[in-house]
């Protein structure tokens, strides 16, 4: 097939069929972030790049809404901090520019949700490891296989292709889908 706009859709439409399969563990997913935020804990969001972006739309649809009204639920997205990830970055290297944080902010029992496309980004890495030293609880979202990203998760979510684009597009369809589920579950709480 030599038309790109159709061979993309086409293959965003396998993707798209193959996502029910993954349900239960999205469901999964949800309830541990339904857990911990009824027991007042935090989710802290990061990713690089496309990433970044998705760590803050999660973590604007956390803390303000997805589509209704509900309490507000503590949700930060470590990757809008500019003068925290430049000093970091240049005091420490960019590879501890989450880690850092992870360090002066997670607790026990919080959540640290890392998107990597590759599960393999070192800062990314660094940061998960930083947060299984707090006791943290670890949601991967990846794809391939996992990368390094996936054995250190409690959950983790990785999308069966190779493309940062697709694996990024399906993404959002599941974090959609979850805070969907968790805004439901605090709507009258």
């Amino acid at each position: 097939m030599n038309d790109p706009f159709t061979a993309g859709l086409l293959d965003h439409k396998r993707l798209a069929e193959w996502l029910p399969g993954q349900v239960p563990l999205l469901r999964a997913i949800g309830q541990l972030l339904i857990e911990a935020l009824a027991a007042d804990h935090r989710v802290y969001i990061l990713g690089n790049g496309g990433s970044a972006a998705d760590a803050q739309h999660i973590a604007a649809e956390l803390i303000g809404r997805f589509k209704l009204d509900r309490r507000a639920l503590p949700a930060v997205a470590l990757t809008t901090d500019t003068s925290g990830l430049l000093s970091i970055g240049n005091d420490y290297g960019f590879d501890e520019v989450f880690s850092r944080q992870v360090e002066g902010l997670v607790r026990p029992g919080d959540v640290v949700w890392a998107l990597s496309t590759s599960g393999n980004s070192p800062n990314v890495i660094r940061a998960v490891q930083a947060a299984r030293e707090r006791q943290a609880r670890i949601i991967g979202f990846t794809g391939r296989e996992g990368g390094q990203l996936k054995p250190l998760c409690n959950l983790c979510f990785c999308v069966d292709h190779e493309a940062s684009d697709r694996i990024q597009e399906i993404h959002q369809v599941a974090y959609h889908l979850l805070c969907g589920l968790v805004e439901r579950h605090f709507r009258n709480r």
